[in-house]
């Protein structure tokens, strides 16, 4: 069940974290709900999440996925362009939270 609850926490930061730019500064009311409601509903998540991972393992995926997801959506969204840095990057990071996720010992699986 943790893991419902990380994935449901990740997919709402990010929606909430796109949602921050399309507020333009909170001058829009819809995007501005929606960075409200996601960011409490990511927290509320997470607080669950942490019932049963330790803190460091779901805050390094959680923070890990989510900023990977970010980076897609905006390129997507906003027409934001990553470069190949970039995306080597993103994929250490998700080779990271592989690694933690599938072989770390201090998770329960």
């Amino acid at each position: 069940m943790a893991y419902l609850w990380l994935t449901i926490a990740i997919i709402a930061e990010v929606v909430a974290t796109n949602a921050l730019k399309a507020s333009e500064g909170f001058s829009k009311l819809g995007p501005s709900l929606l960075v409200i409601g996601g960011y409490a509903l990511t927290f509320y998540c997470l607080s669950l999440v942490l019932k049963a991972i330790p803190v460091g393992l779901a805050y390094a995926i959680w923070a890990g996925l989510g900023m990977v997801l970010i980076a897609i959506v905006a390129a997507i969204v906003f027409d934001q362009k990553l470069d190949i840095a970039a995306v080597v990057g993103m994929a250490f990071i998700i080779v990271g939270v592989f690694i933690i996720s599938v072989f770390s010992k201090a998770i329960s699986h």
